[in-house]
């Protein structure tokens, strides 16, 4: 195997040699009884790992085909997104690719959909049968307020909740189920510390409900036949076999972490990459209070050359620092501190950082 640069952006994070050996077992039928052993046996892991009762489905490909899956089962007409930042701008695009009308809540990037009363007043008008939020917006390090909008949402009987968590699960509670989530759609390449290549769903009896009044769902991401064969214990069709033998063995570790140390570690992280920021003069480009466990965007506000800090790092000591994503990439850099990330790593990258600050005087 050739050398590999360690990853601190944010997806597809490091993996833990353990959790990449697992991806390594002899391959076994998906239409096997020890298939259906398997997928019965994460059943449990998983829907504590997400807060839920519900069936966890395991997708093969990224958190982007949930968004379709969720648009294409559970959107009747039109879809209200809350966006500020590239993702969340992103799935809204992705509505509107998939034959839905698509209106937006927007504020700036950098910035928390928090104007709760907005939002009521968008809902009230009644032309919108489902809201969309990125709780964790990636590109922003912005933490949206995920309980509050719930509790508006669940206002309205015919309006479901869906919920990208693709960089916000397992860094801090998610209550799927006391929340009124319909849909919580996961990436498995961030903060679950897996190979990137499986997706995780979460989906309520009404989303269910809903996705049996809608037709022209498609096949491989039909909400219903993902619940079909959930009950045989199976998927619709072949599933990313490595990555869910990964999966199997990450639940075991995060078990054996539990998920109270697991919260706590991402949030002495996140807290201390905004320190060192704050301390060697850079800004938080989130604004105060709504900033995410599972990364750290760091407003480049001492001018510095990302680009040439991050061949530093590449160059010096074989690591791959963000440099900031979309449009304020450069303005910007991103820290990612989730999975199975310690402490002590990110205190060496910090290290390390700051030797390259202190040689440009």
């Amino acid at each position: 195997m050739p050398s590999h640069k360690r990853l601190f952006i944010p997806g597809p994070v490091e993996v833990d040699p353990e959790v990449l050996q697992a991806c390594a077992r002899p391959a076994i039928g998906h239409r096997s009884t020890e298939f259906r052993a398997l997928y019965r046996s994460l059943q449990p892991g998983l829907r504590w790992a997400l807060g839920t009762e519900q069936p966890v489905y395991l997708i093969t490909g990224s958190a982007t085909a949930v968004w379709e899956l969720a648009v294409r089962s559970c959107v009747r007409r039109r879809c209200l997104h809350l966006t500020n930042g590239a993702f969340s701008e992103r799935w809204a695009q992705t509505t509107l690719d998939n034959g839905k009308e698509a209106g937006t809540l927007a504020v700036p990037w950098g910035r928390a959909n928090r104007d709760l009363e907005a939002l009521r007043r968008e809902l009230e008008r009644g032309v919108y049968d489902a809201v969309a939020l990125v709780h964790s917006e990636t590109s922003t390090g912005v933490l949206n307020p995920l309980a509050e909008i719930a509790g508006v949402v669940r206002q309205f009987d015919d309006v479901l909740l869906l919920v990208d968590a693709v960089s916000s699960a397992t860094t801090l509670e998610i209550p799927t189920d006391a929340l009124g989530i319909d849909i919580l759609l996961v990436g498995v390449q961030k903060a679950f510390g897996l190979p990137p290549g499986l997706a995780l769903c979460v989906a309520s009896d009404r989303a269910r409900a809903r996705a049996a009044t809608i037709p022209h769902r498609g096949y491989y991401l039909d909400l219903l036949e993902f619940h079909r064969r959930h009950e045989q214990e199976q998927t619709p069709t072949t599933p990313a076999l490595p990555q869910i033998f990964a999966l199997q063995r990450q639940l075991a570790r995060m078990q054996a972490e539990g998920l109270q140390a697991r919260w706590a570690r991402h949030r002495a992280m996140a807290e201390r990459t905004r320190r060192w920021a704050l301390e060697h003069g850079f800004g938080l480009f989130a604004e105060p209070g709504y900033e995410a466990p599972g990364l750290t965007c760091i407003a480049n506000t001492r001018g510095i050359d990302v680009e040439k800090l991050a061949a530093w790092l590449a160059t010096e000591h074989q690591v791959v620092l963000d440099k900031g994503y979309g449009k304020i990439k450069g303005q910007t850099f991103r820290i990612a501190h989730m999975g199975d990330l310690e402490p002590a790593a990110l205190q060496e990258l910090l290290g390390w950082i700051e030797q390259w600050l202190a040689r440009q005087g």
